[in-house]
């Protein structure tokens, strides 16, 4: 039996449909960005304009009932409450089957683990995982990561809740890495409460075998798969991510994995985002040429300019 609350998976929104339509039109290769907890899609905004001056359409598909704004995430949160993994999985690949294309797919947090779920399933031309929340099989648990989970894990009673962070709770968590000033200001401009639940799933994952928050690693259909690391993350520290990237390794397509120094958890948001895009940016470029007269992806290992660690 699954660990799944409920096997709804959200419609479609209008801005989503207006997304995919989009698209679907530009005949360029789409790249879909995947955000995690306490934030929402806008947070990605940047990077799809990175992406989109660099020849590629961008789409940035929501949670199940993510509210339009952060203002209105923070005056209603409980829209945002009991949504799981396998719901918010389900709801990103039925955005992506919608898609003419087979998109690159980025993700950040849990958002990261959602992209590696998408790219076992055979759905993604390329992927990137930055600082991904640990799946089944991933083992370590570094006390930094047990802190930063706290806040919801410490209260059984969260799992269908959604659960905002203190200030605090935040620069901890998320902004340990940027002054307090900048700090002050991610959370004002990004921070929402998040549903509890995929916290508790990724928890138990490696004692319970129908857990929602597992990988197929095997998929020949994977594709290519890069994994970030911010050297400072609490949250997702390297050595979750190197675990991840040990499992990743037994796929026959290519893993990689880079850790950027001196970046915390809010690596995608905060005042050194466009490093982490560009790194991003080189990997899908290697296997999603950005031309939109090209019929096919063309896959080749040109060389990139960062650290590959293994």
């Amino acid at each position: 039996m699954s660990d799944s609350t409920s096997s709804t998976t959200g419609a479609i929104s209008a801005s989503e449909r207006a997304q995919i339509q989009r698209a679907n039109v530009s005949g360029l290769h789409p790249v879909v960005f995947v955000h995690g907890l306490w934030l929402l899609p806008g947070s990605w905004q940047r990077w799809a304009e990175a992406f989109e001056e660099a020849g590629y359409i961008a789409l940035m598909p929501e949670w199940p009932d993510d509210p339009a704004s952060v203002a209105e995430a923070n005056a209603n949160p409980d829209v945002m409450a009991g949504k799981t993994v396998g719901q918010v999985v389900d709801h990103i690949s039925h955005v992506i089957s919608q898609l003419e294309r087979k998109p690159a797919v980025i993700g950040h947090s849990f958002g990261g683990l959602l992209a590696q779920i998408i790219a076992g399933r055979g759905r993604s031309a390329v992927t990137v995982a930055i600082d991904p929340a640990p799946f089944r099989g991933v083992l370590p648990l570094p006390l930094s990561a047990l802190r930063a989970a706290w806040p919801v894990l410490g209260n059984p009673s969260n799992r269908n809740r959604a659960v905002p962070l203190t200030f605090e709770q935040f620069r901890y968590a998320f902004a340990n890495a940027v002054s307090d000033d900048e700090a002050q200001q991610l959370y004002v401009n990004y921070a929402v409460p998040a549903p509890g639940a995929p916290l508790f799933q990724a928890a138990i994952a490696n004692v319970n075998p129908w857990t929602e928050a597992q990988v197929d690693t095997d998929n020949h259909e994977r594709g290519p798969l890069l994994i970030i690391s911010g050297e400072k993350d609490n949250t997702v520290p390297w050595s979750i991510a190197n675990a991840s990237f040990r499992q990743q390794q037994a796929n026959p397509g290519l893993t990689e994995i880079v850790e950027i120094a001196n970046r915390g958890h809010s690596l995608t948001i905060d005042h050194g985002w466009r490093e982490v895009a560009d790194t991003a940016l080189a990997f899908v470029r290697r296997f999603a040429v950005p031309d939109s007269h090209e019929s096919a992806y063309l896959f080749h290992d040109d060389e990139v300019d960062r650290r590959v660690l293994a």
